[in-house]
């Protein structure tokens, strides 16, 4: 039998004795005891092999059931029932998790849209002398894939297909390639649009456009943090990660970019310039040249317009505010100037409700109009005419700040710096990038930022991600029939898993606090006296721990309604502790013996390379994980910063 196997097992016998040694004797065991025994048999349910939501919902009813019958015996099953369609219900009425299908979708379009290898040949060649480029390339690209599509087993499927037979044949170091694959496409569950943020919101009550604000960040730290141990690992032991050939290295110029070079030098904007100014030549046509020459100052032109437009935006006046006194009542129109705008007007009122007569009123309507008022009327224009030099002063443009100017400065000297080694080889490396980065790029800056910023809903901006995802297969010529036939179907079946998944797991944690369950866990908690770091880091090694048997799937639906009733009485922020259990279940796609992403890799991998040799290679990047981590809990501000800045 397999190590994995044992290990597995191993695991699961340890859970089995266990609860067996933990649990009271029978004649002792309270509702509360059931429920414990209940979130034990549960794990040992899902590491034999049963489906998980209906593991959940069969096993919740029972349950419910049986926390119901010692109480009322003969309402029992009609509440049991009762249970499972109020518990159904709610999930189906909640509108966040309408935006999974969609962010789903858009996924599966984008994969379909053959973009990942445009986009990873673009970027092994744009860092051809950085060490490791090929592993750095794949991570890159996993982490702009991943993002724009949230599928942990498209991505390192697909990149075990495209990037894993490179590396191999370039030389890389097996565990190396096979890490920087697995590690690089879990990077999905993290960077949003992630679908794990939107479960974990939905059951933790937490505001997915926070969780998506916070968790961009640490989703970056953490491609960083990956892409600088593999430059380290290559630099230390260039034998695992040796660089490009010159063939590899080496970019065919088109026939025109060829005669320019060969004539006017190999600089993009003198040749180009030089070119256009000279006379005709048979193989470089002007128009051509003046399209390639549009082409290589766009990154000056896009430079331009931003700092034209945050100039605007530095230098806008501050907006007056009026601190006159208005008369009330002046700011309507009269009923003659209402008839000569002609808009819509009041309908005559014909015995309708009226005002009262003063006689009506009493000695209250004697009272209303103060001697106080006249003088107020007549101090009006004396106010307003003092307060016209002010108005006129704020329409006066501000200066720019210093930081404006630095930052312009800068900016004008990189692209100085980047036109003059702009070679035509570079140039064709950004028509690349053009076509398969910079798309790509739209589409995720557009769907994240209006969740961001606020101007869309979850749902609203995954709707728009899913058009641009159609937008996308039609403008590269790969949207037809059986395309978005396979992507619904895909979609279909992800969607109903993770639905399913909700129900299971309200009905499961229902039945949990109706046996009391729950009050046992947090009478246990509270009895250790622990300080808020104390159980951050006991909440933390749990997850941790239960990472290696289980999915997040389960971790998210099963355990954290376990922890989140908690984090009050610890005086946690659910929306810190959420993004702290996103970076921690990284590695439950990385740690064995249920480490997916490793059987997605195995499943597309030369036959020489053994499941062995892909753990191994995962290590590294899990120890990665745990530091990446540390780095979050240690400085916070890495995850909250930008909630707070944007949602104050």
């Amino acid at each position: 039998m397999k190590k994995e196997i044992w290990f597995g097992l191993s695991i699961l016998v340890a859970v089995v004795i266990s609860v067996f040694v933990l649990m009271p004797a029978p004649s002792q065991m309270t509702n509360g005891h059931l429920g414990l025994l209940m979130l034990g048999l549960i794990v040992v349910a899902i590491m034999l092999g049963f489906p998980t939501a209906f593991t959940l919902m069969g096993m919740g009813m029972m349950f419910a059931w049986l926390a119901f019958r010692s109480r009322n015996p003969d309402l029992a099953v009609q509440q049991t029932l009762d249970l499972m369609v109020q518990r159904a219900y709610s999930v189906m009425s909640n509108d966040v998790l309408i935006s999974i299908p969609l962010f789903v979708f858009m996924g599966y379009l984008v994969e379909r849209a053959n973009l990942i290898e445009k986009l990873f040949k673009s970027l092994h060649l744009a860092m051809a002398r950085v060490p490791g480029s090929l592993a750095v390339a794949t991570v890159i690209t996993c982490a702009i894939f991943a993002t724009a599509t949230g599928i942990v087993g498209a991505v390192v499927t697909l990149m075990g297909l495209l990037a894993f037979p490179a590396m191999l044949k370039a030389g890389y170091n097996t565990k190396l390639a096979a890490g920087a694959i697995t590690a690089g496409g879990c990077l999905g569950i993290l960077i949003p649009p992630s679908v794990l943020l939107i479960v974990y919101g939905a059951t933790a009550g937490v505001s997915v456009v926070k969780l998506y604000a916070g968790a961009f960040f640490p989703g970056i730290m953490l491609a960083t943090l990956y892409v600088g141990y593999i430059i380290i690992i290559a630099k230390i032991k260039p034998q695992w990660a040796p660089p490009l050939s010159e063939e590899d290295r080496k970019v065919i110029l088109p026939v025109h970019n060829e005669a320019v070079s060969k004539t006017f030098g190999k600089n993009v904007v003198r040749g180009l310039f030089t070119g256009l100014k000279g006379k005709d030549m048979p193989d470089a046509p002007k128009g051509i040249l003046v399209k390639e020459l549009l082409i290589a100052l766009l990154p000056a032109i896009a430079f331009t317009v931003a700092m034209g437009l945050t100039y605007r935006a530095v230098t806008a006046p501050v907006a007056a505010v009026s601190t006159d006194v208005v008369q009330m009542g002046g700011g309507f129109a009269s009923d003659d100037a209402k008839q000569e705008a002609g808009g819509l007007q009041e309908p005559p009122s014909d015995g309708g409700l009226k005002e009262p007569p003063v006689e009506a009123l009493g000695d209250a309507a004697k009272v209303a109009p103060t001697t106080e008022t006249k003088p107020v009327v007549e101090a009006l224009p004396a106010a307003t005419a003092k307060a016209a030099p002010t108005a006129d002063a704020t329409n006066e443009r501000l200066a720019a700040p210093t930081s404006y100017w630095i930052v312009l400065g800068l900016g004008a000297a990189a692209l100085a710096a980047f036109y003059a080694i702009f070679s035509f080889a570079r140039l064709e490396i950004f028509k690349m990038l053009l076509g398969s980065f910079f798309p790509l790029a739209m589409l995720i800056i557009a769907v994240l930022g209006t969740i961001v910023f606020g101007l869309a809903t979850p749902t609203e901006a995954a709707a728009m991600g899913s058009m641009g995802g159609l937008i996308l297969a039609a403008a590269y010529r790969r949207l037809n029939v059986q395309v978005v036939r396979e992507s619904v179907y895909l979609t279909a079946k992800t969607s109903a898993m993770v639905c399913w998944l909700f129900v299971g797991s309200s009905i499961f944690s229902a039945a949990f606090a109706l046996l009391g369950g729950q009050e046992i866990i947090n009478a246990w908690v509270l009895s250790m006296d622990l300080t808020p770091v104390q159980f951050m880091l006991l909440a933390q090694a749990i997850i941790f721990l239960l990472g290696w048997p289980l999915e997040w799937t389960e971790i998210i639906v099963i355990f954290m309604p376990i922890f989140i009733p908690l984090l009050p009485h610890f005086g946690i922020d659910p929306l810190f502790f959420g993004l702290l259990v996103a970076l921690n279940l990284q590695t439950a796609f990385l740690s064995p013996p249920v480490a997916m992403a490793a059987f997605y890799l195995k499943g597309v991998s030369p036959p020489h390379v053994t499941l062995n040799q892909i753990f191994a290679g995962m290590l590294p990047f899990m120890a990665i994980q745990v530091f990446a981590l540390a780095l979050l809990y240690i400085f916070p501000a890495i995850g909250m910063w930008l909630p707070s800045v944007l949602y104050k």
